[in-house]
């Protein structure tokens, strides 16, 4: 059944059913007419209006050239409006969508296609979307914004709906196949098929030959039952890759009338198993999404629909979004292109040469994805060079035709410089690289229909004479410069896969180490090989490049083995977006962070975009005069791991005791009143702080006895049996420093316990605390090797860590065990760089830390990390927290109302990293007037003075 709104519409009576089933006002512009070349017209009519915002109806549906034309000559005089082309089968709705991009607003057409008879409910929805109240007058922005509501959404729901049907279409495929067929071989031709139909279902919705004649193909050509499908496409797929002449005599009508395609989408024969009605069905419900509104990013999102969450992992794939791809191609050098045309139309003399020596760097341009995955970086690449070159073409066809006009010197079909075989992907997985080169295609369609709509004519592009270099194959061992040759016009971007230690296999890390060679690091992600690859392409040669990477890669010892080789050939960070949650246009998609880096040894410009939460829109700032390997808009400073604190008044930090004792000094809650019925064994009874323990409460004790009388040990049957069972432990191990530490049984096998209060450090801590979790405890209470410890006597060590500062410090410089911040006192706490405290300054500190302190105890027994949550602390806490950072951030000759963001932290730690660095550098080295007689192995061994606590 019909919906009634659906209905009024298939009967054409648009003023009556704008005017009394929607409550839309009456026409208010007269006819618009546009005369053809040939003498006739086509006129649109004004059926409803609401407040300048207009609805015409046009009687025909005459191609998307005219359309786009009739639409133009509309919005001369009305900005906003629906233009509906309609036939009586069919009907076209036209609505200027409009997105910002760059440092403006592109409107490009959204259009629904409604067949007359179909059951359509995406249409029956937006007509009642854009229903307005019969009792209450609106503003022209409250419609606007149904109106947008209802069609601007199109390409996206159409998106999401070609996804889903391209999963049932694989799921039919593999369904088919029997269990016995070999894998590899039937995910090759599913994958080849799939490429084959989304080529077709493409083919009838952009003209390259006669409308729907794929989707009249399956309907009328094929049994309903599907039985004959497999053959029918078996025998269609063979032909498509059949020139025209002699060898089509005799072939079916419904095949002739298709076109010879060449290239290699039909060119391997396979042999489909037979199918059924379900993959009939999937095929026919595909053939009714517009397939000109599809999304590029949709490719990547349909492969990743269609592959196992397994595959996903071994592989490292991560699908961009295209609104990811465009920060990464924007900043790397589509503004730049943007700009100079802008800029280039602003001229009074000169114009048209300066747009042709544009045009021509335009063709000169050659890009490589080396991950390239189902291609969504090259479509949008290849699709925003074309949509430059566009408006180059327009601009000259303005100033030597005059505005408007459809020619320029020579037929424009043959003047195109951006061209499909300047784009290039490498990609490990043939299913991938197959829709790549496929979707290469279907682009430069997509493109081309855009110029048709300016120009009124578009190049035939059958048979297929250039095509995009899609490699299968791993791109950390193949060479680059076989593929695509270095030149200081190459581009090179793409998402390569992320793949920490513990997730990569065996291969995979032999390949990230070959790709380094001697520079290896084992802190490396994989997605780091990408980077060596691009170094060693590059070599000497000028380019730029840039990666989608997680935020590994500018944190922790990674920062140094990978940017110190970067930085060392030449290379500057020409932009950065800083750490950002990924999001790709694929259901069930992963959740990383990333940051995106590009790369260029002389930029012009340096871009920084910054994040107020990884769930934020991106905000550049200004102003940047250099990038940072931290992606800080400071000095390019790398952070090596430091045997001693850059600051004395730190102190040192050790890992806390290790007892080796298989159990047997540790005393677990239900033991405790065992040992307590020991009189002896419970005088060496003390409280246990693991890193669970302190954050996370609860109870566990352990037997201390350092200072344990010999006696003790003889006539306490407690300690006897527990020292006898580690002796035994120890004695039975493989390593020989513990079979050694057998000889003190008694004893924790590494002993750090200080005899001052100290400050308890755990390993790791969540990334959603606002703070670095610690606490200070009593000597009395012994930490296990799970945390480590700093004398602490006067609470000043415990503010320090406490405080925004460090955590800051933390976040960039710490290295992190999956996404948990990892203490590391070589990186994150010897480097701190706490400036010399005066005693006020010390003071004050230390007192923000008491208030701290003091205002966790209010909370009771409250575990230390439920005082913490990422929703936010008690209002006293806070309040104690504030406190404790305006102390620190006075020392660090912060104003006091400054407010600071995390950048803002970021460039102040940096800097007085480096003036302590340097300060320290000077400690160490002999004065330069007068020549030093001190022997090398003396300044050597002088070094660590400044480091000494005084």
């Amino acid at each position: 059944m019909i919906d009634g709104l659906v209905a009024r519409s298939e009967r054409r009576d648009y003023g009556e059913m704008f005017r009394f089933d929607l409550n839309w006002g009456a026409p208010d512009h007269p006819p618009i007419e546009l005369r053809l070349e040939d003498g006739s017209t086509i006129t649109a009519t004004n059926v409803s209006s609401y407040r300048g915002l207009r609805v015409f109806e046009v009687p025909t549906i005459p191609g998307s050239a005219l359309e786009a034309r009739m639409d133009h000559l509309i919005a001369k005089t009305t900005t906003n409006r629906l233009v509906i082309f309609h036939e009586p089968d069919r009907q076209a709705w036209r609505w200027p969508s409009r997105s910002n991009k760059g440092s403006g607003v592109v409107s490009r057409p959204a259009r629904h296609l409604h067949r007359t008879g179909t059951n359509d409910p995406a249409f029956a929805a937006k007509l009642e979307a854009i229903r307005l109240p019969h009792d209450a007058l609106l503003d022209v922005n409250a419609v606007l914004a149904k109106v947008r509501g209802a069609f601007d959404v199109e390409s996206n729901n159409e998106t999401k709906r070609a996804s889903k049907l391209m999963a049932r279409m694989y799921a039919a495929l593999e369904k088919a196949y029997p269990a016995s067929y070999e894998p590899k071989k039937r995910d090759h031709e599913i994958s080849v098929t799939l490429a084959r139909v989304l080529f077709l279902l493409f083919g009838d919705d952009t003209q390259m030959w006669a409308s729907d004649l794929f989707q009249d193909f399956i309907k009328d050509h094929t049994a309903r039952d599907g039985s004959d499908i497999a053959q029918r496409l078996n025998d269609l797929f063979r032909n498509l890759d059949t020139p025209i002449g002699s060898s089509r005599a005799g072939m079916p009508v419904d095949l002739a009338t298709y076109p010879y395609v060449n290239g290699s989408i039909f060119k391997e024969e396979i042999a489909l198993p037979a199918l059924d009605h379900e993959f009939r069905a999937a095929v026919l419900d595909a053939a009714v999404v517009d397939w000109t509104t599809i999304s590029p990013a949709i490719l990547g999102s349909m492969f990743q629909s269609v592959r196992d969450a397994q595959t996903r992992r071994e592989l490292g794939e991560h699908y961009t979004s295209e609104e990811n791809i465009l920060k990464t191609l924007n900043p790397l050098f589509l503004d730049e292109l943007r700009s100079e045309f802008a800029h280039i139309q602003t001229l009074r003399r000169g114009r048209v040469q300066r747009l042709h020596a544009l045009w021509r760097r335009l063709g000169d341009i050659r890009y490589m994805d080396p991950a390239c995955g189902c291609g969504n970086f090259i479509i949008v690449a290849y699709r925003e060079l074309r949509e430059i070159e566009l408006q180059i073409m327009e601009a000259l066809a303005d100033l030597q035709h005059g505005e408007g006009s459809q020619a320029l010197e020579v037929d424009w079909t043959s003047l195109l410089r951006v061209t499909l075989d300047h784009f290039y992907g490498i990609e490990i997985d043939e299913w991938p690289a197959r829709i790549a080169e496929t979707a290469m295609f279907l682009v430069d369609r997509q493109c081309d229909l855009r110029m048709q709509e300016r120009f009124g004519v578009a190049p035939d592009r059958l048979p297929i004479r250039r095509q995009a270099h899609i490699m299968v194959g791993s791109a950390l061992k193949l060479d680059w410069r076989e593929i695509l040759p270095p030149t200081e016009n190459v581009i090179i971007a793409g998402n390569p896969p992320f793949l920490g230690i513990a997730l990569r296999s065996a291969a995979q890390t032999v390949e990230l180490q070959a790709a380094w060679g001697g520079n290896y690091h084992g802190t490396l992600d994989y997605v780091t090989g990408w980077h060596a690859c691009a170094l060693r392409y590059f070599g000497e040669v000028d380019g730029r490049w840039a990666f989608v990477t997680t935020n590994s890669i500018t944190q922790g010892e990674a920062v140094a083995p990978l940017f110190r080789p970067i930085l060392n050939q030449g290379w500057q960070i020409k932009f950065a977006h800083r750490t950002f949650k990924w999001t790709s246009e694929a259901s069930g998609q992963a959740v990383v962070h990333c940051v995106i880096v590009g790369y260029q040894r002389q930029p012009a410009v340096k871009r920084l975009f910054d994040y107020a939460s990884v769930d934020s829109a991106p905000v550049e700032v200004l102003g940047v005069k250099n990038i940072s390997p931290y992606l800080t808009a400071g000095p390019s400073v790398i952070v090596d791991p430091a045997a001693r604190p850059l600051s004395p008044q730190m102190g040192e930090v050790a890992y806390g005791n290790k007892p080796t004792d298989g159990g047997w000094l540790v005393v677990e809650p239900e033991d405790r009143d065992e040992v307590l019925l020991d009189p002896i064994a419970a005088k060496y009874l003390r409280p246990y702080i693991g890193a669970r323990e302190l954050l996370h409460g609860g109870e566990r004790y352990c037997l201390w006895l350092v200072d344990v009388d010999p006696a003790d040990l003889r006539k306490s049957p407690v300690l006897r049996a527990r020292v006898a069972a580690v002796r035994r432990f120890r004695s039975e191990s493989k390593a020989e420093s513990t079979r050694q530490a057998a000889n003190t049984p008694h004893l924790f096998r590494q002993l750090a316990q200080p005899d001052t209060a100290y400050l308890c450090i755990p390993a790791h801590v969540s990334e959603n605390r606002p703070y670095f979790l610690a606490a200070r405890y009593s000597p009395d209470v012994i930490t296990s090797n799970a945390n480590f410890l700093s004398e602490d006597s006067d609470g000043l060590v415990f503010a320090v860590i406490s405080s925004s500062m460090f955590m800051t410090w933390q976040r960039t410089v710490g290295g992190r065990i999956k996404s948990d911040l990892r203490f590391n006192k070589l990186l994150s706490w010897n480097t701190f760089p706490l400036p010399d405290l005066s005693p006020a300054s010390k003071a004050a500190i230390a007192d923000g830390g008491a208030a701290v302190l003091a205002a966790r105890e209010k909370q009771g027994g409250t575990p230390l990390a439920n005082m913490y949550p990422p929703t936010g602390l008690a209002p006293d806490l806070q309040a104690a927290h504030d406190a404790l950072d305006l102390a620190v951030d006075t020392a660090f000759g912060v104003p006091s109302r400054r407010t600071l963001t995390e950048l803002d932290r970021q460039d102040i730690l940096f800097e007085c990293y480096l003036g302590a660095t340097a300060k320290a550098t000077r400690a160490i080295r002999p004065p330069s007037r007068v020549p030093s007689t001190r022997p090398s192995g003396e300044r050597a061994a002088a070094r660590p003075a400044t480091s000494r606590r005084p």
